[in-house]
């Protein structure tokens, strides 16, 4: 039943994902590389690994010890190619901005070193980021980004299998 569940799950999450670039080139792919290093992606793998169901508590730790000690770029280069299918190259330029800039830098910090909340929040921007927020072309990307976020988020899942179970 279970098993269903997750095949039922998986393909939804591929029916609402759009594949915006699905035969990306190696500058796409190293875009979206530099994309997934602004946005910190090594934390979005280790929430992901804390967020999952494990048989024990050993397992748990297994797991985590194993997360914890991979390095980052492993995380870059395992989801850089899944996530470039999935984002526009315009996409992906726009939020690398926006993940580098300082408005950015304080989301990241929100999402990754905060409690956990019922009803997230994000930082307040000051005047200059508010009209960078306003830009045609980040509004553009940062609704591509969000109708994709959760197939990120699964290959992010994915991957986290490929590293725990390396034989499978």
């Amino acid at each position: 039943m279970k098993f269903i569940s997750a095949v039922l799950l998986a393909a939804t999450l591929a029916g609402n994902a759009q594949a915006a670039n699905p035969n990306p080139d190696a500058s796409q792919v190293k875009a979206t590389h530099d994309l997934l290093a602004a946005m910190q992606a090594e934390k979005m793998m280790r929430m992901t690994a804390g967020m999952s169901r494990y048989a024990t508590p050993a397992e748990r730790d297994r797991v985590m010890d194993k997360v914890m000690a991979l390095p980052a770029e492993t995380v870059y280069n395992g989801l850089a190619t899944p996530v470039a299918r999935l984002l526009s190259p315009e996409t992906v330029a726009e939020m690398t901005q926006f993940y580098q800039s300082s408005y950015g830098k304080k989301v990241l910090n929100s999402i990754y070193n905060s409690g956990a909340q019922l009803y997230p929040t994000a930082p307040k921007p000051t005047p200059a980021e508010q009209a960078a927020l306003k830009k045609p072309a980040y509004i553009k990307a940062d609704r591509e980004f969000k109708a994709n976020e959760q197939a990120i988020h699964h290959e992010t899942f994915v991957l986290l299998q490929q590293i725990i179970n390396p034989k499978k």
